[in-house]
Parts: C-alpha cells; sequence; structure tokens
C-alpha cells in the first residue's frame, strides 16, 4: 500500500503574527459597530456561525458556537442554523442578516444569488447592511486563515 506523506501546512498567524494580530482590533471595531447598529450580540454570533458552517471551519464554530452559548443563545437555534429557512426560530432581522452572510460567504455565485442581497435590504438598515457585513468579511478572513493552515480542533 502506497501512503501519501503528509505535507505540513503553514499556520499563517504563526508565521506573520503581526499580520494576525492586526485583524483583532479590526475585527471589535466590526463587532462594536454591528452593535451601535442595533444589532445583538447573538445575532453577530450567529452571523459568524453560519459563515463558518458555510466555508466548513471547524475551528470557528467550535469558538463561535461557545461564544454564543456563552452569551444567552438557545442549543436549539444554533442546532437549526444551517436550516434556518426551514425553521420559525429566526424574525426578520435575523433571517435577513443570514441572507446577506450566506450572499458574502458564498461570493462565486454573488450574481446568481443577487436576490439574497435585496432581501436582507428589505429588513435591515444600510447601517446595519454595513456592520453585517464587515462582520462576515472578517469571519471569512479567519476561516480562511484556519481551514488553509489546517488548524487543529479537537476534543
Amino acid at each position: 500500500m502506497i501512503t501519501k506523506e503528509k505535507t505540513a501546512r503553514t499556520n499563517v498567524g504563526s508565521r506573520h503574527p503581526q499580520l494576525y494580530r492586526a485583524l483583532t482590533p479590526v475585527a471589535r471595531l466590526a463587532d462594536m459597530t454591528a452593535l451601535e447598529e442595533g444589532l445583538s450580540p447573538l445575532l453577530i454570533e450567529l452571523v459568524k456561525l453560519r459563515a463558518s458552517q458555510l466555508n466548513g471551519c471547524a475551528f470557528c464554530l467550535r469558538t463561535h458556537s461557545q461564544d454564543a452559548l456563552d452569551k444567552g443563545e438557545s442549543p436549539v437555534r444554533l442546532n437549526v442554523l444551517s436550516a434556518w429557512r426551514e425553521s420559525e426560530y429566526f424574525d426578520e432581522a435575523e433571517r435577513s442578516a443570514l441572507a446577506l452572510t450566506e450572499y458574502l460567504t458564498l461570493i462565486q455565485d454573488s450574481h446568481r444569488n443577487a436576490g439574497l442581497y435585496e432581501a436582507a435590504a428589505a429588513h435591515l438598515t444600510s447601517g446595519q447592511m454595513s456592520a453585517v457585513t464587515w462582520v462576515v468579511l472578517i469571519i471569512n478572513t479567519y476561516n480562511r486563515i484556519a481551514i488553509s493552515g489546517a488548524y487543529r480542533v479537537a476534543p
């Protein structure tokens, strides 16, 4: 049996820590801006979780699931998040933010899914649209760092 030797992944956060650390204040500012625009702390975590689900980032899913629970999110809502459209657990603003999250995260499909943006804009202010966009941009960056570096996610 031929086995392929596993190539070690470069952890870009460790290799260039100054760049990785530079993301932290931007992430905090994005969260603060979202709060100032009237988005709840729970919704901010749901946005981060939904993007991380779409990207398949186990590291960020573990982190933000716990963050959401610590902020008071219900386990039931977390369990149905990936099927948010089929549930009645999310209000219009949350559904709009989740639609925008999908639109921005699945950027390769953005032209085909332009309706997601318009649907989100029907229930969010322009400030909220901008704030959600920044939260999504940041979590997608963190997802890509963790995935490209094959961050370990062990119990």
